[in-house]
């Protein structure tokens, strides 16, 4: 392949970060435009992570640039679900055999770990702050401003690659200059809320460490993956509208009275379980689908 092309990835997510690793691979000189601030040198935005659950599939994708064994690192293997019930017992059911696991992982820290991945590679630049504003599909010529310096750059490129997330800027310029250009977005009825179970006292895990924990209550339902610090992130199901859902539980009494009646046993793990549903906001979940997803072959 040539080594001439410069090729610019719009997002530096978890697909951006690690594309740009297997494009710099093969040669190519690779900028990355993200339009959040470097999450490495700020606090993380609380309350929106759902850790991931890296299987076979997540793990080709890291082996195929050969970062796999830095990522497990900060990965807990999970050899089965325990299945957490109203009346507070469980049942363990295990994954596959011979020690066969799935991964929890925090998405903050794989993004982090796949940006320093990224930026190791010396023909890869990561640029932060940094809006997509304008694209022209025709000659691959892209704006963006800089919230930070309130400065614009126009950027050519050989290849542009869209990262950008469920409202992606890039998508939605295509929507504007392609004829024929299929769109489609809907939301499901249920939102989810991100809550925590503390480490213990000496930094373990009140509960057992390398399971994916579930408490399934038929439409909805709370999950708990293991952190390396001996915490759990929870990720609550619920519905966003309805007699009981997100929008007719907004008092701590009304919190506490659901959690007790809804995940006896979770209650006493979390202390902070009130400031976590009061603080975290309440966060949707999208389907977006598009068609074409690659134009004229420099355009993806």
């Amino acid at each position: 392949m040539s080594t001439q092309k410069n090729i610019t990835v719009v997002g530096a997510g978890l697909v951006g970060s690690l594309v740009s690793i297997y494009l710099a691979k093969r040669g190519y000189k690779v900028d990355v435009y993200e339009r959040r601030g470097d999450m490495r040198k700020a606090n993380m935005i609380a309350g929106r992570s759902i850790n991931l659950a890296l299987s076979d599939r997540g793990w080709r994708g890291l082996e195929g640039v050969g970062i796999a064994d830095e990522i497990k690192k900060i990965a807990i293997p999970m050899y089965g679900r325990a299945i957490h019930m109203k009346d507070g017992s469980s049942t363990y059911q295990a994954y596959g055999k011979d020690n066969q696991a799935i991964y929890s992982v925090s998405r903050g820290g794989i993004n982090m770990r796949l940006m320093d991945l990224a930026e190791q590679q010396p023909n890869v630049t990561l640029h932060f702050e940094e809006r997509c504003d304008k694209l022209d599909r025709k000659t691959n010529e892209l704006s963006f401003f800089n919230t930070s310096t309130n400065k614009t750059t126009d950027v050519k490129s050989d290849i542009v690659l869209g990262s950008d997330g469920a409202f992606s800027a890039v998508r939605t310029q295509m929507q504007f200059q392609s004829d024929r250009f299929d769109y489609q977005q809907f939301y499901i009825d249920a939102g989810y809320k991100e809550l925590v179970i503390p480490a213990g006292p000496n930094g373990e895990h009140l509960i057992e460490k390398n399971c994916l924990h579930i408490w399934p209550r038929g439409s909805f339902m709370m999950i708990a993956l293991p952190n390396m610090d001996g915490s759990f992130t929870c990720t609550l199901f619920f519905q966003m509208e309805g007699k009981v859902s997100f929008d007719t539980i907004k008092t701590k009494e009304e919190v506490m009275a659901f959690f007790k009646q809804e995940f006896p046993d979770a209650v006493p793990l979390m202390p902070t379980l009130i400031e976590d549903w009061m603080t975290n906001p309440t966060s949707s979940l999208v389907t977006v689908k598009c068609k074409p997803w690659v134009w004229d072959e420099k355009l993806l």
